[in-house]
């Protein structure tokens, strides 16, 4: 049988990260005297590097990017980590993967050190062989890089590897690395955004991903 590796990203794919994720951008945003009220503007910060988000999103010039990271962080880290909901059938579905044999990672591009503490709180980190993400200080920061170290760790390659993402950042970061993606519309991207990154297949739920996954031989 050949060798079955399957990437996860983590916000929006395993996990429905928005509170935790909103409120600590908002509470950033608030030191530089900019005030979003509605958390579901904020929903595009979801699933992008920090960096791209505070430049592309709200323009904030070079010199302050790292204070508002800082700022978001200084919340994240304390309370945002776990304003934060397991989709639901997530966890059985990963493991009856790990039981069926495949090797699970998560390729993530929130910093290393905060998805573990999101995979420990959930009870989730025994199915991972390998977690990856990013440096807290920016390093690994784009998805095309966390791909790679994932892959580098697998052994595996590309062709007996998968990528389960629901952000165009998923998709092209793995396509960069000759990996086909199962895109999640259920998280934050949406069916439309997915099949203009091209993803290879897509699905609406947990439910359909499962069938999907369990039926492949990759």
């Amino acid at each position: 049988m050949k060798q079955k590796v399957i990437l996860f990203d983590l916000d929006g794919t395993i996990t429905d990260p928005k509170i935790g994720i909103t409120k600590s951008f908002q509470y950033a945003l608030q030191h530089f005297g900019i005030q979003v009220d509605n958390l579901d503007a904020l929903e595009p910060v979801i699933g992008p590097p920090l960096k791209k988000s505070f430049s592309e999103f709200y323009h904030l010039p070079e010199e302050q990017i790292e204070s508002a990271i800082e700022k978001y962080r200084e919340r994240f880290s304390t309370v945002g980590l776990y304003e934060n909901e397991i989709y639901d059938g997530m966890e059985n579905l990963l493991k009856e993967l790990s039981e069926a044999g495949y090797t699970l990672e998560i390729a993530s591009s929130k910093p290393t050190v905060f998805v573990e503490k999101i995979c420990e709180h959930f009870k989730i980190k025994q199915y991972f062989t390998h977690i990856v993400g990013s440096f807290l200080d920016g390093r690994r920061g784009e998805k095309e890089e966390v791909v790679e170290e994932a892959i580098r760790l697998s052994k595996a390659t590309p062709d007996h590897i998968i990528m389960v993402g629901d952000r165009i950042y998923d998709v092209i970061g793995a396509h960069k690395k000759e990996i086909a993606v199962i895109g999640v519309s259920y998280g934050y991207g949406g069916r439309q955004e997915l099949e203009e990154a091209g993803a290879d297949v897509i699905v609406d739920t947990v439910a359909q991903l499962r069938e999907e996954l369990l039926g492949r031989r990759i």
